[in-house]
């Protein structure tokens, strides 16, 4: 999701306990969560409405490096 560069970092605060895992990025907050449209459905009930939003499933190489902590490139 991305709220705004410079909100980005404020809104990551109050998007604690939706998903397994919030990431801040200069441009973006991502979640991590089995259920992206629940998550979502979570963040517009915090009265939070991001800028834009994208829902994408894991991909192989997402999945190898949660199992292994490293990149296909290491």
């Amino acid at each position: 999701m991305r709220f705004g560069s410079e909100r980005n970092t404020t809104v990551a605060g109050e998007l604690t306990g939706i998903g397994d895992r919030v990431e801040t990025l200069p441009d973006r907050v991502l979640i991590y969560t089995d259920d992206g449209e629940a998550a979502l459905d979570q963040v517009a009930a915090r009265g939070l409405h991001p800028l834009t939003s994208l829902i994408r499933r894991s991909s192989l190489e997402d999945v190898f490096l949660r199992l292994t902590g490293r990149s296909l490139i290491d």
